[in-house]
């Protein structure tokens, strides 16, 4: 498993499991960027990154971006696959902007540097592409239990809220890394370290508990390489366990939510 940076003033952290190839692709596109200065690599895998795979990298990322002097880094993370080390703070980073995508997922440059411009103006809050919802089950409540239900897009879609954006496609500020490894709970901690898919629900946290505001969703096309990941079925009930879990190390739970859809003005009519 690993996660990617780039530096855009930004940096661009890419998350992916044994996928090379969209991995190439996807540090590629956002190496061609508009101001890209740096790629960084969390790599959680158990064996290390093959040479020939350090070289196509940093020849992908260099064949297309507009700087000489751009970097690809690769930081080994021991084998852990869980979410404990994707978060981690990087060193030598001089700006502010994190910008946190999967492998399979491409942002247009325009829709990406749009994005910036948006969370420039709320730096503290993230912003993002990819809109969820969490709310309380009633149901469940009157009958004695406390169950919070996560939803995907269709809940997003049917509520017109939502209450959190996702890390796969999502800008926020570097100091998050350093609250998201280095004061975070222990308990939470040691609960990411065991799972694989709640890091992203983790850092959104971690982000509206420090800010205080709810996410801003960024209107934008995007392009998914392989499955739906986690959203149906059982996927989905691992989701529900997970929003749980992280919520109940929480003394106030953060239930910010949002019906706010960024869009660029230049592109949209106004009637």
């Amino acid at each position: 498993m690993y996660d990617i940076i780039h530096a855009f003033s930004t940096i661009h952290l890419f998350n992916t499991w044994r996928r090379n190839s969209p991995l190439k692709r996807t540090a590629a596109h956002y190496a061609s960027c508009a101001g890209a200065g740096a790629i960084h690599i969390v790599w959680s895998e158990i064996e290390p990154p093959s040479e020939r795979l350090r070289t196509d990298l940093d020849r992908a990322v260099r064949s297309k971006s507009w700087r000489a002097d751009i970097r690809v880094e690769i930081r080994e993370n021991g084998g852990g696959g869980g979410g404990s080390g994707r978060f981690k703070p990087i060193d030598g980073v001089r700006t502010d902007a994190i910008f946190s995508v999967d492998d399979g997922v491409i942002v247009p440059c325009s829709s990406l540097e749009f994005a910036f411009s948006v969370w420039k103006t709320a730096p503290l809050t993230m912003v993002g592409f990819v809109p969820r919802m969490h709310w309380l089950d009633l149901d469940l409540l009157k009958s004695g239990g406390v169950y919070h239900r996560y939803g995907g897009w269709l809940s997003v879609w049917w509520m017109g809220s939502y209450s959190m954006v996702l890390s796969k496609a999502a800008f926020f500020h570097k100091k998050y890394l350093d609250l998201y490894t280095n004061e975070m709970p222990s308990p939470m901690q040691d609960y990411l370290a065991r799972e694989r898919n709640c890091e992203d629900i983790a850092m959104s946290m971690v982000v509206a508990n420090a800010s205080g505001t709810p996410p801003l969703w960024v209107k934008g096309k995007i392009q998914e390489i392989g499955s739906w990941g986690t959203s149906n079925g059982k996927g989905k009930e691992k989701r529900n366990e997970c929003l749980n879990e992280l919520l109940s190390f929480y003394e106030t739970v953060p239930r910010l939510s949002s019906n706010v859809k960024v869009v660029n003005a230049r592109q949209e009519w106004f009637w």
